[in-house]
């Protein structure tokens, strides 16, 4: 008889038992959110992990799809040290990819899968109080100089969140699935990194874990191999040696400033594999790097 069934599942009791009625919040983006058989795998994890008595809150990016659409429409993508130039036009594309198509196609697949998923944005109920981003050029050009202060649009940053309607929903037995667009004092629109928001999220509720899905393996030292089991200081001392660099310093900075700011764990993870997050939370092994205080 194959008793490797199991063994998985008694691998799994302890952590079954550990994060019972814990918050994780998880950062929904790349290759998990276009492929097929992974987006039905992650849909399938939320809903288990709600099933044993987990809070899972989902918050999604959509960076692909809004390039996508964008190209269809005949409007240039410009970006600048990684953020989306959003004039008001792309904003309305923004909202209409994020808010409508991409958020509900999760809240769908995860209603599918037999859980109770609502969509929101950072405008329903103020969740995402957000103010515009202004970022400094990093690098001389003919353009620019290094000191000059670009403002690149629609594109905002986090000045506080609205933690009341998640508990409310998640009070509710509801999983929130959360899209990365905030509201301005005066009603406007910001477009804002899902890593971040998923952060402030994380430390607002005070989380027992951050998971940011990642299309890469987890975090690698020079070699190529995997690192894990990282403390807070230990990170700081990989950045600044040079072996975090390029596009995966925001997603360690959002990881950083959650641990340093109540979040028990920070998980950055494989999303090309399948149950990613199941994964990471019930073996012993995981899928990716893990960070700590």
């Amino acid at each position: 008889m194959d008793n490797s069934k199991a063994s998985v599942l008694t691998e799994a009791l302890p952590y079954l038992q550990k994060f019972a009625g814990k918050t994780i919040v998880v950062k929904y983006g790349g290759n998990a959110m276009v492929e097929e058989d992974l987006k039905a795998s992650f849909a399938r994890d939320i809903v288990l992990m709600k099933a044993v008595g987990m809070n899972p809150v989902v918050v999604h990016g959509g960076g692909p799809q809004i390039g996508d659409l964008l190209s269809r429409l005949n409007i240039e993508s410009r970006f600048v040290d990684g953020y989306r130039v959003t004039d008001a036009e792309t904003m309305d594309v923004v909202e209409m990819v994020l808010g409508a198509n991409v958020n509900k196609g999760i809240v769908n697949a995860i209603n599918q899968a037999g859980g109770q998923a609502i969509g929101l944005t950072g405008k329903d109920g103020k969740l995402i109080q957000a103010s515009r981003l202004k970022i400094s050029v990093r690098e001389q050009s003919p353009e620019h100089t290094a000191s000059e202060i670009l403002d690149i649009g629609h594109v905002g940053k986090v000045d506080s969140i609205n933690a009341s309607i998640i508990d409310m929903l998640v009070a509710s037995d509801f999983i929130p699935v959360i899209a990365p667009i905030g509201v301005g004092d005066k009603g406007e629109s910001y477009n804002i990194n899902a890593d971040l928001v998923a952060g402030k999220i994380a430390e607002v509720l005070k989380a027992e874990k951050l998971m940011l899905l990642t299309n890469v393996a987890g975090l690698q030292d020079k070699s190529g191999e995997i690192l894990t089991g990282l403390t807070a200081l230990e990170v700081d001392e990989l950045i600044a040696d040079g072996t975090i660099y390029g596009g995966m310093l925001p997603k360690i900075g959002c990881a950083l400033d959650a641990v340093k700011n109540g979040v028990s764990s920070a998980h950055i993870i494989d999303g090309r594999v399948n149950h990613a997050v199941l994964l990471e939370v019930f073996t012993d092994e995981g899928v990716g790097t893990l960070i700590k205080p």
